[in-house]
């Protein structure tokens, strides 16, 4: 009896969390009818899959010369519409980066810096891990995302215009080659 009920637990447990907690979507973004046209660029206007790639490539790039190498690239959903964007269950923000399963771009967000700005997110998981990410000081994690991303607004909410502030002042002590040594510390 217990096997058996072990056995449906396991069985059902990927499909409620899928029903429920919808960013885990990000792990298979083709089974809510998203194409993906590589292992790492997935988007619901395949007409896009170009300028996805471009923006996917440039942030890459940008980051590991920025904030050093991203052990495993992370696969990248671009919704081109809010239905799409909105099958993952992230409300009304511009992008979100799920731990290092992946990231998703709302329609707005198909710009170099928000691209940026998520895979940051992503390589703070590789380097700190969730715990750390998700505990970790705000202004260091947002204030990173936005001052490393080279986000052009001039000025930004109150409480991210601090943390990016917070965060340039922080960089400039340590530096990019102590960066990762000294965030474990924070």
């Amino acid at each position: 009896m217990v096997q058996r009920s072990l056995l449906i637990a396991v069985l059902l447990l990927p499909a409620a969390a899928w029903a429920f907690i919808k960013p885990v979507r990000v792990v298979a973004p083709r089974l809510t009818g998203i194409s993906c046209s590589s292992e790492f660029i997935c988007t619901d206007a395949p007409a896009r899959y170009p300028e996805a790639a471009t923006l996917y490539d440039e942030a890459v790039h940008f980051v590991e010369s920025a904030a050093g190498p991203i052990g495993k690239k992370p696969r990248v959903t671009f919704c081109a519409t809010a239905a799409c964007f909105q099958a993952f269950g992230l409300g009304k923000r511009s992008a979100a980066t799920i731990g290092t399963l992946g990231i998703v771009i709302s329609p707005r967000a198909w710009k170099p810096y928000y691209v940026r700005h998520e895979m940051i997110h992503h390589l703070q998981y590789e380097q700190l891990g969730i715990i750390k990410v998700w505990h970790g000081p705000e202004w260091f994690i947002e204030g990173m995302a936005y001052a490393l991303s080279e986000d052009p607004r001039p000025q930004l909410s109150e409480s991210f215009e601090h943390d990016r502030s917070r965060f340039k002042n922080w960089y400039q002590q340590v530096g990019k080659q102590q960066l990762w040594i000294e965030a474990i510390h924070l």
